[in-house]
């Protein structure tokens, strides 16, 4: 089962925009009538959620993030639609946000679709992760998703990984790996198959960003986990000592997992 970390969600929603940016493309990918009803597997603060309500104009959305904080800024956005009360109330007539650990999906009525970003690197068992979105699709539903991928933020983790060892952090970092699960193209494939998914297809693609505001950033989307293994006083010191290694400018070397498959 996954760590469930409490992310600050209304940071999360200001300082995420290349998050959005990579969840408006994969929502490009997935073909849309308008009458379907579609998950958001790791919602986050909703601001991929609003975008998936857009081309459903008569479907609905569940949409779910195993963070109590991530959910509640989704709720606050989703009731805050742009448009009239009327047409904000019809939004939110189609969506339902819930606190949900992905490795425990199970929903009432058979998808028709799946869509997932910047979600399932979190997640340590893969295998479990895709053999519950299967078991949540009807036969012929789609999943199309993208996650970190092999050798995702390698030179932010390395440098996580030389100030852990160091005093005073080592005793609170020591025999830890670290919160992400980044896996290659192949192996993702053969999961999904192995999981019941008919058709499997994934690639991955490199990116860069450079984040406008760096340490928030580090903070709360790269360092997250790790800040909460150590007591209050060495958090704000260890972010410290990673921003001075990343350097200024801060570029965070992205490997993004792409995910396409059919049940």
């Amino acid at each position: 089962m996954a760590e469930v970390r409490d992310w600050d969600g209304s940071t999360y929603d200001r300082i995420a925009a290349p998050q959005t940016g990579w969840g408006r493309e994969v929502l490009e990918r997935l073909p849309l009538a308008g009458d379907e009803l579609v998950l958001d597997a790791g919602c986050g603060s909703g601001r991929v959620t609003e975008m998936l309500l857009e081309r459903l104009p008569r479907g609905r959305v569940i949409a779910v993030d195993a963070s109590p904080s991530m959910v509640n800024a989704a709720r606050e956005r989703l009731g805050t639609l742009k448009g009239t009360p009327h047409e904000g109330a019809q939004a939110r007539e189609r969506v339902d946000v819930r606190v949900m650990d992905l490795e425990q999906l199970e929903l009432e009525e058979p998808l028709d679709a799946i869509l997932s970003t910047a979600t399932f690197h979190w997640i340590p068992d893969h295998e479990r992760l895709f053999a519950r979105l299967h078991a949540a699709l009807r036969p012929g539903g789609r999943l199309v998703a993208q996650c970190g991928g092999e050798g995702n933020v390698r030179r932010t983790r390395e440098a996580a990984q030389e100030v852990g060892a160091r005093q005073p952090f080592e005793p609170y970092m020591r025999g830890w790996d670290g919160p992400w699960n980044f896996s290659s193209a192949e192996l993702a494939e053969q999961r999904l198959r192995a999981a019941g998914f008919k058709e499997a297809r994934c690639w991955l693609h490199d990116v860069s960003v450079h984040p406008p505001e760096p340490r928030e950033f580090l903070r709360t989307v790269n360092l997250g986990s790790h800040l909460l293994r150590l007591p209050e006083e060495l958090r704000e010191p260890f972010v410290d000592a990673v921003h001075e290694i990343v350097g200024e400018p801060y570029r965070i070397d992205y490997v993004r997992l792409n995910i396409e498959a059919v049940a």
